[in-house]
């Protein structure tokens, strides 16, 4: 099995920044693309950023400018960089990765638990 552990939210002041980070462990062959999408009340869950095994990285126009996903493949892990915080990211963000955990099986779209972060003064 697979599992993706986010880490990093918090109460966070509006201009501040945040940096998350998510952990994939288990039986694991590759990681191809990782992504984080957030969640906040009463709203569907929506991408945020995305990034893909070779690097190819995609924003939701709303994160454009303010926020930085990476990655790295020697920790199995996926970080989320967002700046200028607004109240209005307030959401449970979560991490979200396709994992083969075999050269011959096909990958496997995982979740993670998800981790608050509240923008407010």
């Amino acid at each position: 099995q697979v599992q993706l552990v986010e880490s990093g939210g918090g109460r966070m002041q509006p201009g501040g920044s945040l940096r998350l980070s998510c952990d994939v462990s288990g039986t694991i062959y590759k990681i191809y693309t990782m992504g984080w999408y957030r969640e906040a009340p009463g709203k569907e869950r929506e991408l945020v950023a995305s990034i893909t095994s070779i690097g190819t990285t995609l924003y939701e126009d709303f994160a454009k400018g303010r926020a930085t996903i990476s990655r790295d493949d020697a920790k199995n892990a996926v970080y989320l960089q967002m700046n200028r915080l607004r109240p209005e990211d307030s959401a449970v963000y979560y991490c979200n990765a396709y994992v083969a955990q075999t050269a011959h099986s096909d990958d496997v779209n995982y979740w993670g638990q998800g981790t608050r972060v509240t923008v407010s003064s």
